[in-house]
């Protein structure tokens, strides 16, 4: 009997262990991807730096459904590779060659960890499979008005300038978390996206700000700065921090 007591205190006592484990397992992974959203800020810094301009959101953009070898699809995520101490994979790649051709192969399917937030969850990738990415550019948004002309710091094939982004660096994201998309490639140009739904909203088609940490997701804004968004965002403010110079007030964020 006493033996089926000590038992039941210990299961009682697992119980209300596991779920302090977790969310310290959580908090360890969530300043894992808040790093590795530094070191993508500072890349896009000291890529501004050298080259006056951030890195295009998408070289040669190619249409969806779209299989024209010409559209080279390079993402931004490419052409920080140096900055991100990725000198010699970035001279692996073919610049001049698309992201799926035979030549990138290679060296797109090389995985990167400063591209991968520990707490999302994919499907397993076989070998050959481009490399993930967690994290997007911001191409605008499509919560407060059309995003044509695009309103984002990334977009295609034109590289936005500090000087551009009159909204002010420290209002403007530029990179965030998006965790679930399925052609999430460092490669690839279509991680970019523009806004429509509030933060882990967007149904799985979508190409939008989730994540897999509770309550928001992490985003990294034109001046470096890394924050946490809060999935409760107002939705005004979420569209206007996703544009570089419309003149919104955005709210607290």
């Amino acid at each position: 009997m006493e033996l089926l007591v000590v038992i039941a205190i210990i299961g009682i006592l697992i119980g209300m262990l596991l779920p302090a484990i977790q969310s310290v397992r959580e908090s360890a992974r969530s300043i894992v991807c808040r790093n590795n959203l530094r070191q993508i800020g500072l890349a896009l810094q000291n890529y501004h730096s050298a080259f006056m301009e951030f890195p295009t959101g998408v070289k040669g953009f190619r249409p969806f459904g779209s299989t024209d070898p010409s559209k080279l699809n390079l993402a931004w995520s490419v052409f920080i590779l140096p900055q991100l101490e990725q000198g010699n994979l970035f001279q692996q790649i073919d610049t001049n060659q698309a992201y799926d051709s035979a030549h990138n192969a290679g060296p797109g399917s090389q995985p990167i960890a400063s591209f991968q937030c520990p707490s999302a969850t994919r499907a397993p990738t076989t070998a050959g499979d481009l490399g993930i990415i967690d994290y997007g550019g911001i191409f605008g948004e499509r919560i407060n008005s059309r995003n044509d002309p695009p309103k984002g710091c990334m977009i295609f094939d034109q590289p936005i300038t500090i000087s551009a982004i009159t909204d002010g660096t420290s209002n403007t994201l530029i990179v965030a978390e998006d965790s679930q998309f399925s052609d999430g490639q460092w490669i690839n140009g279509r991680n970019v996206f523009d806004q429509a739904f509030a933060i882990n909203a967007a149904p799985p088609f979508e190409n939008d700000i989730r994540s897999n940490h509770p309550g928001g997701a992490n985003g990294v804004f034109a001046d470096g700065h890394v924050q946490f968004l809060d999935e409760a965002t107002e939705l005004f403010t979420l569209g206007a921090i996703c544009t570089r110079a419309t003149g919104e007030t955005p709210g607290i964020f």
